[in-house]
């Protein structure tokens, strides 16, 4: 598919070429141009009429004196020489004609020739114009026209208070958690701050991470924000969930005193299933974790296959959603108090809350109500909470009354109480839309209306309504196919989402292609001349050097897809940018985890969080928009939310890729510009990230 252009590998185009080659081919071309201007049929200088009639009068012609006025012999009793007079003069007429013609012919072609010449040269003058002025608006549109060396110069390093910059999440109150601490809460506001351009260095004390799935349950303590300290003097369930060990922190999610194994089993026997290995069968592939703690749940159904997205408040330290990140788990920041979440209507199979310090009651039971909005018909919430075993004495009726506003809440949404064991309640969602009618009137929140049902709502505002039933996807998690069977949709199911069957299966065959290609690009050997990661001890190729994927345009999923079916243990944040065709219902319905995003705003997540960030198509998607940010803003953030010795894929058209390929160096990447056999018109872009260090002091 590919060819990379560059020294180092078998089989590719090298275009290199030496000192002594291109020597010989300027000589050669000097040659050839004297060699054209030697046979060139124009004269150096004007011809004149005596060098002509020189050329065909023989020397032994009558001299001057012996011709008359008339150009006759002066003797006119020679008749035989006033013959041969007359012959000569027809002879020379002829000659003269012949000439005449001859100049003519080569006036008409020299001439021509100009004409032609000056036609070319101006047509193509004119295409390279075009050419040009289209380079220059490819790099005008991406903010990075150089004016001078100066602009070209590669970004400096960030101040050290970058080191863990989540930008957008601004402080808005403080609050006093259950240890008496004080803590912030953050609401997301993004063009709050000026854009800064420059490059984040990892914390001192960081290290690559492990590999997966060792990385699962052992992480280095200066790769994230939380400290030792912060680990020895935290809650009794994070010392059971965590052990600290020098510099690592291990996750000990099966131990004696709290087994999340025991957990998810106890929820199982709640829905009626056997154990946890049956949740697919029962519909559930994707989960929604509100308050993840450090993605331990997840981390268990991961060996169930299903998969969990953990979502959690911006925090100061000690962060879950960076802690989840930092062991290979699905995870980004989200602020759940005031804005609907990036997600569809009816995305997730089941919404999970343990001990998140989520107030259901609060807010009219705007929350609640957000949650039914996210869950497919059938769907489960699932809460784990001390107020859910409340009684009704003196010392616990403020939380008993607690339980009752959730509860009823919960009984006006339509949602069935399927069972209740010590802290943990289990509701299942309506799966039929009559539910809503049979309510009494005034009795739970209306149906929203059709302005204010929008299926993919992007930080809009909390509706006190209920959403999602006039969508056409509303089909019980009963109703689906089960997972991988579920990430192949049919004719009918396409028809939904507006896309031709023929489109769906035209882009998964291209992708499957096309990985198979892509990984191979991943190998050291791309960067012979930058020795990276992995090294001589890493299996090769490098089947288990990725776990974290950002997909910047997802499309409908096909490279989640493709990753997938070729056995690699990673899993894609699949995000669907607000400039393009909105496909991220589809997604989210093959069983794949995604996210509504606006590019020229940061990515609600924490520095060095994903392993290779691919974008296919981004840059031609970006460059159409009239607003917004440049090129180097949307760069300087993937620099942000990528590993060290990470990596990055653009594939798009050439012009751009060389563009980009000047941006990169800007960043210090690493870069390689990547020949596609199959389309002469684009280009692959495969970068890495160096490892910087931040110098001592």
């Amino acid at each position: 598919m590919s060819r990379p252009l560059h020294r180092g590998m078998s089989g590719v185009r090298v275009p290199e070429v030496d000192e002594f080659s291109w020597d010989s081919q300027l000589k050669d071309k000097t040659e050839k141009d004297n060699l054209v201007r030697t046979r060139s049929p124009h004269p150096q200088r004007p011809v004149s009429w005596r060098f002509v009639a020189s050329m065909f009068c023989p020397e032994n012609s009558p001299s001057k004196s012996g011709l008359g006025e008339n150009g006759f012999g002066s003797d006119p009793l020679n008749i035989g020489a006033a013959t041969r007079s007359r012959q000569n003069l027809i002879f020379l007429l002829i000659k003269l004609s012949l000439v005449l013609i001859v100049i003519l012919a080569l006036s008409g072609s020299l001439w021509w020739t100009i004409s032609i010449s000056t036609l070319s040269r101006d047509y193509i003058l004119r295409g390279y114009r075009r050419m040009q002025d289209q380079f220059i608006s490819d790099l005008s549109a991406i903010g990075e026209l150089s004016l001078g060396a100066a602009r070209l110069k590669e970004l400096e390093f960030c101040t050290p208070e970058f080191e863990n910059c989540v930008p957008c999440f601004l402080n808005v109150s403080e609050k006093i958690d259950s240890d008496n601490t004080v803590s912030g809460v953050y609401d997301r506001q993004c063009g709050q701050e000026p854009k800064q351009n420059c490059l984040i260095l990892p914390p001192k004390n960081y290290r690559i991470p492990l590999r997966w799935p060792t990385g699962r349950d052992v992480i280095w303590v200066g790769n994230v924000k939380i400290t030792a300290q912060q680990v020895l003097s935290s809650g009794s369930l994070t010392k059971r969930m965590m052990m600290l060990e020098d510099d690592q922190i291990s996750f000990h999610s099966d131990s004696i005193m709290f087994g999340v194994e025991d957990y998810s089993h106890q929820i199982a026997e709640m829905i009626g299933l056997r154990n946890e290995s049956n949740f697919n069968q029962a519909g559930v592939r994707t989960v929604l974790d509100i308050g993840c703690g450090y993605g331990s749940f997840g981390a268990h159904l991961f060996s169930k296959r299903l998969l969990t997205m953990c979502i959690a408040d911006y925090e100061d330290s000690g962060s879950q959603v960076q802690l989840t990140l930092e062991r290979g788990l699905p995870a980004m920041i989200v602020s759940f108090n005031s804005k609907q979440l990036p997600y569809p209507s009816l995305s997730f199979d089941m919404v999970h809350c343990a001990w998140c310090g989520i107030e259901w009651d609060q807010k009219d039971g705007l929350l609640l109500i957000e949650v039914d909005r996210l869950l497919r018909p059938g769907g489960y919430f699932v809460w784990t909470s001390p107020l859910t075993t409340a009684q009704g004495s003196d010392r616990n009726k403020v939380k008993l009354q607690k339980w009752t506003v959730v509860r009823n809440y919960a009984e006006s949404l339509c949602w069935e109480m399927l069972s209740q064991q010590d802290e943990t309640v289990v509701w299942k969602k309506a799966s039929k839309k009559s539910c809503y009618a049979s309510r009494k009137p005034g009795a739970g929140p209306p149906i929203c209306s059709q302005g204010h049902d929008i299926e993919s709502p992007h930080y809009r505002p909390l509706e006190p309504c209920i959403g999602g039933t006039r969508s056409r996807r509303w089909i019980p998690i009963e109703q689906m196919t089960s997972w991988p069977a579920r990430a192949t949709l049919d004719s009918t199911e396409l028809k939904i989402h507006g896309v031709q069957s023929e489109e769906f299966v035209e882009d998964d065959l291209n992708w499957k292609s096309a990985i198979r290609n892509y990984w191979s690009l991943l190998s050291p050997l791309i960067f012979s001349d930058h020795p990276k990661r992995p090294g001589d001890e890493d299996p090769y190729p490098p089947y288990n050097m990725l776990r974290n994927v950002l997909d910047m345009n997802a499309r409908f999923g096909g490279f989640n897809s493709a990753l997938l079916e070729t056995g690699k243990s990673v899993w894609v944040m699949n995000v669907v940018p607000t400039s393009g065709p909105n496909h991220l219902p589809l997604i989210l319905d093959r069983g794949f985890v995604g996210v509504l995003h606006d590019w020229c705003e940061e990515f609600p997540t924490y520095p060095r969080t994903y392993d290779l960030v691919h974008a296919e198509g981004f840059l031609s998607l970006e460059t159409k928009r009239t607003r917004g940010c440049t090129m180097l803003d949307l760069f300087t953030e993937i620099d942000r939310i990528l590993r060290p010795e990470g990596w990055i894929i653009f594939r798009d058209t050439a012009s751009l890729i060389e563009a980009a390929r000047a941006l990169a160096a800007r960043l210090r990447w690493d870069a390689r510009v990547v020949e596609i056999e199959s389309n002469h018109e684009e280009r692959l872009l495969v970068c890495q990230k160096t490892f910087f260090k931040r110098p001592p002091k």
